[in-house]
């Protein structure tokens, strides 16, 4: 075990995502409430060719001492291979880490832990429509984060956690405690999902998804009174942890500290949360207590809240139970009103968004709503940003089928 006194800490941060591929970029877009969603053909197999979804428009991997193998294209590789690598790249450079400039050991000592759900079904399913037949006969490679581990040459454990839209998160969770365990010394965590015609349609006649045909940036819309679904998106988002001495020692930047983790389950239903909040509820105060902070430390709750009209009234219901007293007075938005959902790298995208309005002093909002729901009152930032000192954030991720997660990210001292 690690010293006690040394806490886990965010050095690098990578992202490919709608709103943009860098903390700033992705920071401007929250700050002034814009939106990543926009009508898109999706293809074969989808419910109807025109879907509204948050699409990534670029992928980027131009970044100063942003290494990967030379054997490794770009343009060769899946998107879902594009939105793991390319962000965690970009991390390992942000954190000023050089696997080219490691030695044997180091090298042994940085982990890589991604969240991404049914993984090889989204292989086959690109690969089926590209005319190939990996569904029939499915080729024997090694999982994503293993190939990713390899390309960015670092040679620690190496895992993927799927746990529906918490997925990114429980890959932070673990990676956090790989670290206090002193397992390893630096970890790669964070996750990715891709827009597939597959889930589209699928969640579509689930009837979880947006069926509004207006204006696209007005589909999500967390909250509000007239929301009817949520909007899907893809994207990776990926960071590194460090133990703050290590950190230190480097003189490395630190965005900030990842301070607590909770997590519960509640299975219930494929889509549809638990009604009764007590395991939510439960995700949030233990995520608190291993903070060592009271509801009335937390500056800002960015909600999990996807746009959906059972989702959204259970998780206020479970912030409301957390909080107390203190839920009406912490302003809580959705940033999923302008990223869509990026399902398994939402927590992922939630946690980039919690550091922003640390770095900025800034509450993002919830853009779109307009009436609030009267069975979501909390303290709502409807529209537009407001500018708030902001040292302790609280963020929620609640997956399907139950995967409840609450990370405590605060201002590093």
């Amino acid at each position: 075990m690690v010293s006690k006194s040394s806490q886990i800490v965010i050095t690098g941060i990578g992202a490919t995502t709608p709103l943009g591929n860098s903390f700033d970029a992705i920071g401007d877009a929250l700050q002034a409430g814009r939106s990543g969603i926009d009508w898109c053909d999706i293809g074969t197999f989808s419910r109807q060719q025109q879907h509204v979804v948050a699409q990534v428009q670029s992928v980027n991997l131009t970044m100063e001492n942003a290494v990967v193998s030379p054997s490794w294209r770009i343009d060769k590789s899946s998107r879902l291979e594009q939105f793991a690598i390319v962000p965690a790249a970009h991390a390992l450079a942000d954190a000023g880490i050089q696997p080219s400039s490691c030695t044997f050991e180091q090298k042994n000592r940085i982990g890589f832990i991604a969240g991404i759900g049914a993984e090889q079904l989204k292989d086959w399913e690109r690969d089926f429509l590209d005319g190939g037949h990996d569904v029939f006969h499915a080729k024997r490679q090694p999982s994503l984060v293993h190939r990713a581990a390899q390309i960015l040459d670092i040679h620690g454990p190496a895992a993927t956690v799927a746990a529906a839209c918490a997925s990114s998160g429980y890959a932070i969770a673990l990676g956090k405690t790989w670290l206090e365990t002193g397992l390893i010394d630096a970890c790669v965590v964070g996750g990715c999902d891709v827009l597939s015609p597959t889930a589209l349609a699928a969640f579509h006649n689930l009837r979880a998804l947006s069926r509004r045909d207006d204006n696209p940036e007005k589909a999500s819309r967390p909250f509000d009174q007239d929301r009817d679904g949520f909007v899907m998106g893809e994207g990776g988002v990926f960071f590194v942890l460090e133990r703050s001495d290590s950190a230190l020692s480097r003189q490395s930047k630190i965005y900030g500290v990842l301070a607590g983790v909770g997590m519960s389950s509640d299975a219930t239903h494929m889509v549809t949360p638990c009604s009764d909040p007590v395991q939510a509820s439960r995700a949030i105060t233990e995520a608190l207590a291993d903070a060592r902070l009271s509801p009335a430390d937390v500056d800002y709750i960015n909600a999990h809240a996807a746009s959906t009209p059972v989702g959204d009234a259970a998780e206020a219901g479970a912030i409301r139970d957390a909080f107390g007293a203190a839920a009406m007075k912490i302003p809580t938005s959705s940033t999923k009103s302008m990223s869509g959902h990026l399902i398994s790298g939402a927590a992922a995208f939630e946690a980039l968004a919690c550091l922003v309005a640390i770095q900025r002093n800034i509450i993002p909002p919830t853009i779109n709503l307009d009436t609030p729901d009267e069975d979501c009152l909390l303290r709502h930032v409807p529209h537009h940003s407001i500018s708030l000192p902001v040292r302790v954030t609280a963020s929620n991720s609640f997956g399907f089928g139950g995967s409840n997660l609450c990370l405590i990210l605060k201002e590093a001292a």
